[in-house]
């Protein structure tokens, strides 16, 4: 799988731009704040429908314009497609495949896959709970459209759930037993997914993290929730919500299921994340976005495109010569401030850009 060709109108500081696009490396360089992330958020966001920097579409249109354009023509084995997506202020948006209107935009997921690396990423090690769950919703709605609508009913019942504990009364005792059901089926699907993938997590991500540290950590994931019952969730789920009904409802918000679940990211038995060096956090970050490269392309049969956005400057040497090596039959798109220190690693099969206010011009490599 891979882009052959992107045009943006009036996206971000992009007011007309077309780029063709090598089917292995192509590099973007250019001082910060020109415009190089612009064009990774723009593929991402025909990945997903949405944008990995912010939750408010209207952002994303240039600030002189009422709406945004993106085209991407994306090479598959078994089908081209071309995805066209236009943004409106009025936080609205049109998607359409191959010149055909998307009714939901779960008709979207899986279309263009891509994985991306950036800075913030870090926040799946070192931040809260919310970040790794969002990390595992994403790369499962990614392959799983049945995951995709579980996910979304589970978060519609929690929030009336929620809604009825703020309305304290016997009648919402009376009803809550209806909701617990609809939530614990959901939930449980869910669960059960998550788990699955960190399996898999765990078989390609200790190879990988092996190969980088040169054998010297092992690095494991599991998943934290409400029981290590694994093989009766649901009822599990409903004895849970049954037991904390009466703090619900002095707490006004549903205390247990997977909206409240975490993964325990380990190295040599240490929590990287409350032990974990710098370093050590890094590693994973880059163990999990290649290992989650891997499992889509065990899944679908092809690699997904792998976004790297300026995350090169953020790595010892050692790492970088890890990415720069693995990026055979992977589309990559990178961003970076200058290409000095990883042109040695590149071979003449690549695409480099420079990037300048929202101007990109094609420049050749030279060794």
């Amino acid at each position: 799988m891979y882009i052959k060709y992107l045009q943006l109108a009036n996206f971000r500081n992009y007011k007309d731009l077309s780029l063709e696009l090598n089917k292995e490396t192509n590099v973007f360089i250019g001082d910060n704040a020109q415009g190089k992330t612009n064009v990774l958020e723009s593929i991402y966001y025909c990945s997903l429908g949405k944008s990995h920097r912010t939750s408010k579409d209207k952002e994303l249109i240039n600030w002189e314009e009422q709406e945004a354009y993106i085209n991407a023509y994306v090479c598959k084995e078994r089908l081209d497609k071309k995805i066209e997506i236009k943004i409106f202020k009025d936080g609205k948006k049109g998607v359409k495949i191959n010149s055909i209107k998307l009714n939901k935009i779960a008709e979207l997921m899986g279309v263009l896959n891509a994985v991306i690396f950036s800075p913030e990423d870090l926040k799946i090690v070192k931040e809260s709970p919310s970040f790794r769950r969002k990390f595992l919703d994403i790369e499962l709605c990614k392959l799983n459209a049945k995951y995709y609508y579980n996910l979304v009913q589970y978060n519609k019942v929690l929030e009336e759930r929620n809604s009825l504990l703020r309305r304290y009364s016997d009648k919402a005792q009376a009803i809550i037993d209806v909701y617990d059901d609809q939530l614990s089926t959901f939930g449980t699907a869910i669960i059960k997914e998550r788990i699955k993938y960190i399996q898999r997590l765990n078989i390609k991500g200790k190879i990988i993290h092996d190969d980088i540290t040169s054998g010297n950590e092992v690095i494991e994931f599991k998943y934290l929730t409400f029981t290590e019952d694994f093989l009766n969730i649901q009822s599990e789920f409903k004895k849970s919500l049954i037991k904390n009904r009466q703090k619900d409802f002095e707490r006004k918000t549903t205390s247990v299921g997977p909206h409240r679940d975490d993964f325990l990211i380990s190295i040599n038995n240490i929590d990287t994340r409350s032990y974990g060096s710098q370093g050590q956090q890094r590693t994973s970050v880059l163990t999990i976005k290649f290992a989650s490269l891997e499992i889509i392309k065990d899944e679908i049969g092809e690699y997904p495109v792998l976004l790297l956005d300026d995350v090169l400057s953020e790595l010892d040497l050692g790492r970088q010569k890890y990415i720069l090596n693995s990026l055979k039959n992977v589309q990559s798109i990178i961003t970076c401030t200058g290409i000095e220190n990883i042109k040695g690693y590149l071979d003449d099969n690549i695409k480099i850009f420079r990037v300048n206010d929202g101007k990109i011009v094609y420049e050749y490599l030279n060794k």
